[in-house]
């Protein structure tokens, strides 16, 4: 394999390992985002 195309499948890996990062990201930013309105119904209903 030729140092080129090493290259190339490392910023392949490279640019999938940061789509799957900010996918996780997102993911973590929607279920706080949830918990936070689920707790502010819940603190509602109470009061």
């Amino acid at each position: 394999m030729t140092p080129e195309e090493q290259d190339l499948i490392r910023k392949r890996q490279k640019s999938r390992a940061l789509v799957m990062a900010l996918l996780l990201g997102a993911l973590v930013l929607l279920t706080f985002a949830i918990s936070i309105a689920k707790i502010q119904m819940g603190m509602g209903a109470s009061h």
